[in-house]
């Protein structure tokens, strides 16, 4: 795997801060010298959440993982927040030219554009997905390529990278030699089968973590090393994005930096998914939940895995058994009133009862539990307070379990999807 830091990152996160430059923000360039606290940006320094630095004799503070982005280009909601001018700066006579020719013409033309992203839709697209884990392993179901994968998951999730023994925190993944032997596989045909796939517009991502899979980010050189060896994978297999599917406990903030480099690395198109158990979502400062809302600007969907679970509190503070239709809704619930869009929320469920060790339904419960969640029917005893239309949609373990039932799951569900409002 590449340990050097990715082409793709240096060069997204010059296209970041070459297209937030849109967005003027005009500072005076002062002659004299000011007594900065931060040191001097530099390009080619990485940067992390709450490093100073200074700038044509502004401050500046990074709010998350940033490299290439010049203070004072990124506007008001980007990674550099401006803490205003550096000690003596503001003496400096340049200052008065600089302001009257700047503050009419930049605030009328740049408020109205700037405003309207960050209003707009979450970065899911609003349409209704399947997402499927595909086994890179054999554990007795079914072995399959990519490219029998039916079109009916729109979401594929490669299951899984491994962590590697250095860097801690970065991940590698290669085609599992028995599954490549046994189908006469060739990672050249599993590169050509991602494409194919991308070609159909669905999406191919790297899922890191699983029941045994331990990823330790809990820093920020960790965080980097994530980051910069899922954007190689991404670089190197075409992956769309990455799902966090870490059932060992996790470092949100740690991760939170991760993710955000790596959607700086990537850009706007990056899938980032999640798998979380329904006990990562039970308090507020439970992981999954703080790293799910504090990075629902660049989150695709929440999966959350409504098996082998036990009994739960819904969002009702009432509790709740799985394995039935008020379990699935009283817990999704506690995302949406999180503050999750509709659309990024999705539900988890087994395709077949041999995939889980408990909390298999059969899929036409899903179903019921969509239409409760999107218009209030099909509810159990419990009805939510009100209606979430445009639900994210489906998740299931796995696409090699489905095969094993005749893809009953997706040929049920993902069926049921035109019918949502």
């Amino acid at each position: 795997m590449k340990r050097t830091r990715t082409a793709a990152l240096i060069a997204a996160s010059t296209l970041i801060a070459g297209a937030a430059a849109a967005v003027p923000v005009a500072f005076a360039t002062t002659a004299s010298a000011a007594e900065c606290q931060g040191e001097p940006w530099d390009a080619d320094t990485v940067y992390w959440g709450d490093d100073l630095v200074s700038h044509q004799d502004e401050e500046y503070r990074a709010q998350w993982w940033t490299r290439g982005q010049e203070p004072g280009t990124t506007g008001e909601w980007g990674v550099w927040e401006h803490l205003g001018a550096c000690d003596g700066a503001g003496d400096d006579p340049t200052a008065e030219p600089t302001d009257e020719p700047t503050d009419e013409p930049t605030d009328e033309p740049t408020d109205e554009p700037t405003d309207a992203p960050t209003t707009g839709p979450p970065p899911g697209d609003g349409e209704t997905t399947l997402t499927g884990y595909w086994h890179n392993f054999d554990n007795g179901s079914t072995v399959m390529r990519l490219s029998e994968i039916p079109a009916a998951y729109d979401i594929v999730a490669v299951a899984f990278a491994d962590a590697v023994p250095s860097p801690v925190g970065a991940v590698d993944f290669t085609l599992d030699s028995d599954v490549a032997n046994q189908l006469g596989y060739t990672e050249a045909e599993f590169k050509s089968d991602i494409a194919a796939i991308q070609a159909e517009g669905r999406k191919v991502i790297i899922s890191v973590g699983g029941e045994k899979g331990n990823v330790t980010i809990n820093d920020a050189a960790s965080a980097d090393a994530f980051a910069e060896s899922v954007l190689s994978l991404m670089d190197e297999y075409g992956f769309d994005g990455v799902d966090i599917d870490l059932e060992h406990g996790i470092d949100a903030s740690a991760i939170e930096t991760a993710m955000r480099a790596v959607h700086a690395g990537a850009g706007s198109d990056l899938v980032y998914t999640m798998a979380p158990q329904t006990i990562d979502f039970q308090y507020e400062s439970a992981g999954y939940y703080q790293l799910a809302v504090n990075t629902k600007d660049i989150l695709t969907i929440v999966n959350m895995q409504y098996y082998n679970s036990g009994s739960m509190l819904g969002c009702d503070d009432q509790v709740y058994s799985q394995g039935d239709v008020d379990f699935i809704t009283a817990q999704a619930c506690i995302q949406l009133e999180a503050g999750l869009a509709p659309s990024q929320v999705g539900l988890g469920l087994p395709a077949v009862a041999s995939a889980a060790g408990s909390g298999y339904v059969d899929p036409a419960m899903v179903n019921d539990a969509l239409d409760c969640l999107t218009r209030l029917a099909n509810c159990g005893d419990f009805t939510p307070s009100q209606a979430y239309p445009g639900i994210g949609g489906a998740m299931t373990w796995s696409v090699n379990w489905d095969a094993t039932s005749g893809y009953h799951f997706a040929d049920t569900v993902a069926g049921h999807f035109s019918t949502l409002p």
